[in-house]
């Protein structure tokens, strides 16, 4: 069984619904949970929110916290996924904000650098990954992958 199986089983048996706020993976996560059967039970909604201006509009992100640590930091990530939470009415929500490149990179934020927000009914879970300089497409596999991972974990507990 894939880890995406795995994790739309657990959703299924919480009675979760999950949604999903993506930046540098695109659509991704979304695209992957989709592929499993049955995750018309779990998602209702997603959304891409690649501009700054739609993690405010369509999320609630506060433009003062990103001005103040940047886009991709984990203080975004995590209003990224309780504003998709909240946006969608479900459970958990999940933000991803990086740098995928291949520019765009700074000395603090790389290529290659991701952060995570996990919001699983009431708790957020922040993370960020360094990925390296790998090529946009494996950054953005790799942040697929470590979602995937990283629920199926929180949906243990």
């Amino acid at each position: 069984m894939t880890v995406e199986e795995k994790v739309v089983n657990k959703l299924i048996d919480k009675g979760y619904h999950i949604a999903f706020a993506e930046s540098c993976t695109g659509g991704l996560c979304c695209g992957r949970l989709v592929n499993v059967a049955n995750a018309s039970k779990v998602l209702d909604m997603s959304f891409v929110t690649y501009a700054n201006e739609a993690k405010v509009d369509l999320l609630g992100v506060d433009a003062d916290t990103i001005e103040r640590y940047g886009v991709v930091s984990e203080q975004v990530a995590s209003q990224m996924c309780k504003g998709v939470s909240n946006k969608a009415g479900c459970q958990v929500g999940v933000g991803i904000t990086g740098v995928a490149g291949p520019s765009g990179g700074t000395a603090k934020k790389p290529v290659g650098m991701v952060c995570f927000g996990f919001y699983v009914d009431g708790t957020v879970v922040t993370k960020t990954c360094q990925f390296g300089d790998i090529g946009r497409n494996y950054v953005r596999a790799r942040s697929v992958e470590f979602v995937f991972n990283s629920l199926n974990e929180l949906l243990e507990k």
